[in-house]
Parts: structure tokens; C-alpha cells; sequence
């Protein structure tokens, strides 16, 4: 088994690990996002992604990149549990952590074969779809788990939490 750290990756040792893989005739898989409470939406995102290659790379927005893109009270998991988890799963094979605005010079440092994003994107606002069509490569995307969202499930615990603390004030 490979330990979960070892597939957490700084960029220069991804781009080589993945340069690899392409060498040896693997389609390579890229996505990312914050993965923070890490849902079904995400697993069978990460799954259905996943089975369009051989090799996954997961860029993961770190804690500073996350509170820009959700807000000051996000991540609720910190980028080293996100990674670690992500790392975990059997169909993550590489996870990098990113801090700018967007995974473009991850997607062009790592190059790989498939590009995928949910389908609440279109093809024409993925960020690098254009460097991946350019270099021969797919872009696509994945439908996504209908009900399931982190912000979704914050809120679900938040309700559950007031209502049950209205509950035990008026007992």
C-alpha cells in the first residue's frame, strides 16, 4: 500500500511523476478544487473522473486560497487534513496543493491528457481547457450529485444546530 503522504507532491516532483506515467503510455486525469467536508458529491465526482484515465492529479486550493474563493470562515478542514483525504482515496493518484487564483500553472506544469470539471461549468470557462486542447488533449465534464455541496451541508449542520438548541432553551 502506498502511504497517503507520499502522493501529496510539490509541483516540480508531480510534473516528473506524471511525465513519467505519459512515458509509459498512461492517459493522466487532471482536476481540482477545494474539497473541504469531503461529501458523495466528491466521491463520485473524483470516481467518474477518475475513470476516464489512468492516472489522477488532484490540485487542492490551500486554507489562504479557499478563504478567498468561500470566505474568512472556510476551510472548516485544514489543507493538510484536505490533502491527506484526498490522498487516501485509491483513485487519487497525485494531489498538489496550489495557493493562485487558479490551477492554470499547475495544468501547465503537470500537462495532462483529460481536463475535467463538474458540469456546472461549461467547456469554454474551465481554466487551461485551452492549453490541454492545444497539446492534443480532452476536456470534459462530469455531471454532478444533485443535493450535495459543502456550503449545502454547512448549512444543513448550522439549521440542525439551532433548531435543537431552540429545542433544549424551551424544554
Amino acid at each position: 500500500m502506498i502511504p497517503t503522504e507520499s502522493k501529496i507532491m510539490r509541483l516540480d516532483e508531480a510534473a516528473a511523476t506524471v511525465a513519467d506515467w505519459q512515458r509509459a503510455g498512461q492517459k493522466v486525469v487532471f482536476t481540482n478544487g477545494c474539497f473541504d467536508i469531503v461529501h458523495l458529491g466528491h466521491i463520485d465526482y473524483l470516481e467518474k473522473a477518475r475513470a476516464l484515465g489512468d492516472r489522477m492529479v488532484l490540485g487542492l486550493n490551500t486554507d489562504a486560497s479557499v478563504s478567498r474563493l468561500k470566505g474568512p470562515l472556510r476551510p472548516v478542514v485544514n489543507e493538510y487534513a484536505r490533502a491527506r483525504l484526498m490522498a487516501a482515496l485509491s483513485f487519487v493518484d497525485a494531489v498538489i496543493l496550489f495557493d493562485e487564483p487558479t490551477p492554470l500553472q499547475l495544468i501547465e506544469a503537470v500537462k495532462p491528457d483529460i481536463l475535467v470539471k463538474g458540469d456546472d461549468y461549461s467547456i469554454e470557462t474551465i481554466v487551461g481547457a485551452d492549453f490541454v486542447i492545444n497539446r492534443g488533449g480532452e476536456v470534459k465534464t462530469i455531471s454532478l450529485v444533485e443535493g450535495y455541496s459543502t456550503t449545502k451541508l454547512i448549512e444543513k449542520i448550522k439549521e440542525g444546530y439551532i433548531q435543537n438548541k431552540r429545542r433544549l432553551h424551551t424544554e
